[in-house]
């Protein structure tokens, strides 16, 4: 068959960088098999245009229905329905030889109209617990593919069919990590990179700097750090660096996050499921602060197989003051040889082929 008429892998995505950096991975190793590639997500994703890696990108109704009053909920519910009409118009025209969903509600429509219809479902779990979207999609998918090698909240029939593969990570991560782990010692500058997530994390303002503060003004001198904030909190956040004389560079988005990730002895950060992962690609230590009040716990559950590894520390976000922040710090300036065995216990439980894994995956399963 010609690459024209090829019937395409249709992935599902929402418009979140969790969601969206598997997908594109995925995208990228199918289309590097010669496969075709189209997209089904939601609105937020459009801004991304053609810099996802697909032939075609078409935006879903999608709601979360979970939470709130129940006129909200049947709202939710409405837009859903509405969704899935929609996707079954869009399966039924291309015709995909595959449907691959990445979670989320806005996965939702896409996979319960392929169900639906017959068509060959498969669910990637980025996270060690099974997602609600996902728990919901699961009983009639065709496969499940795990982002890690254990999936909390699922039944013995999910776990049946479901396969480790490990979560895909970007072209950038991989590149990232041929960058080794330099040696600080003794007396060298230790790079610190803080992050919260595509949308930064206020806790990291709040608690990162006084914790820096409180570490004593030689030992501090040694210390380089790089740091998201949310842009209401940037000058603050810089102002109070500036005064402490600590070398300091904040900003609200990073580019070349993976890069800077690689530059880095320590990472604080949150645990979504692509952080622990690109963590454990590139090989870092870390203090992770898992998201708190998630129903699932999933970043509570992603952070632990890096803890039980002895590759990160985790803080609940309610213990997380600067007073704990800066005994962890201190630590690491007492020893740096910690962080390189953290780095290295990260490194061990990394999966940098996830995207080709996945790939060959797919294509065993769909019917092209």
């Amino acid at each position: 068959m010609s690459d024209d008429l090829q019937r395409p892998v249709l992935l599902a995505a929402g418009g979140t960088g969790g969601h969206l950096f598997p997908a594109e991975a995925l995208a990228i190793a199918l289309r590097a098999r010669g496969r075709r590639v189209e997209l089904a997500t939601d609105s937020r994703a459009l801004k991304y245009g053609a810099a996802f890696p697909a032939d075609a990108i078409h935006a879903i109704p999608s709601a979360t229905p979970s939470g709130g009053r129940i006129l909200g909920q049947l709202k939710a519910g409405l837009i859903l329905c509405r969704g899935v009409l929609a996707a079954r118009s869009l399966i039924k025209a291309i015709k995909p030889a595959a449907i691959v969903g990445f979670g989320g509600y806005p996965t939702v429509p896409p996979l319960l109209a392929g169900q639906s219809a017959g068509y060959v479902t498969i669910i990637h779990e980025q996270n060690a617990v099974l997602g609600r979207a996902n728990r919901f999609l699961s009983a009639r998918a065709t496969a499940i593919a795990l982002g890690f090698p254990v999936l909390a909240k699922a039944t013995s029939e999910v776990l049946a069919k479901s396969t480790h593969i490990g979560n895909p990570v970007r072209p950038a991560v991989i590149a990232a990590e041929k960058t080794s782990f330099v040696d600080p010692g003794e007396d060298g500058p230790i790079e610190i990179l803080v992050t919260g997530g595509s949308q930064g994390a206020r806790v990291m303002s709040d608690i990162v700097p006084p914790a820096i503060e409180a570490i004593p003004g030689d030992r501090r001198a040694r210390l380089r750090i790089t740091q998201q904030a949310r842009p209401e909190d940037l000058q603050r956040v810089r102002d109070f660096y500036a005064r402490l004389g600590v070398a300091a560079t904040v900003e609200a988005f990073f580019n070349d996050l993976p890069q800077r990730m690689a530059a880095a002895h320590l990472v604080i950060a949150r645990a979504g499921a692509s952080t622990v992962s690109e963590l454990a690609v590139i090989g870092r230590d870390s203090i992770l602060v898992p998201l708190p009040g998630a129903l699932d716990q999933d970043q509570a559950a992603n952070a632990a197989i890096l803890a039980a590894n002895g590759a990160a520390t985790v803080i609940a976000q309610s213990d997380f003051s600067p007073a704990r922040l800066a005994a962890e710090i201190g630590q690491r300036l007492d020893n740096p040889g910690a962080m390189r065995y953290a780095a290295d216990a990260a490194r061990s439980v990394g999966v940098p082929d996830a995207a080709e894994r996945l790939a060959e995956f797919v294509i065993g399963l769909a019917r092209f």
